[in-house]
């Protein structure tokens, strides 16, 4: 399994689109093929970074993902939206594997 760590630089005036982008994901990604973690706008701290991560089983299957993806009515319509809404000022993808595993849970 590799996690997919996306971090964006996104205009901080357009916070909201980010957000709206985000919950979009929230549905194609899932049912594209990969196990969306989550995506994390900007609440203290800096205003202009934002990351979405998800887990896949490997780089051959996030190809297929990413072409089912670039299909998927809700993945094609935000696609357009970010380009047409510019919120999006830079995207950098890294894809990382848990090291720590087996871990111990956090209790309560």
């Amino acid at each position: 399994m590799i996690t997919c760590f996306i971090q964006y630089q996104i205009d901080p005036t357009k916070h909201a689109q980010f957000v709206q982008y985000a919950q979009n994901w929230g549905k194609a990604i899932p049912e594209c093929g990969a196990d969306l973690i989550g995506y994390f706008a900007p609440h203290e701290g800096s205003s202009t970074l934002a990351y979405g991560v998800y887990s896949i089983k490997d780089l051959a299957a996030y190809e297929q993902y990413r072409a089912r993806l670039a299909k998927h009515p809700i993945g094609k319509e935000n696609y357009q939206f970010a380009q047409k809404e510019k919120f999006i000022l830079r995207e950098e993808r890294t894809f990382l594997k848990c090291a720590s595993l087996p871990h111990k849970q956090l209790t309560t």
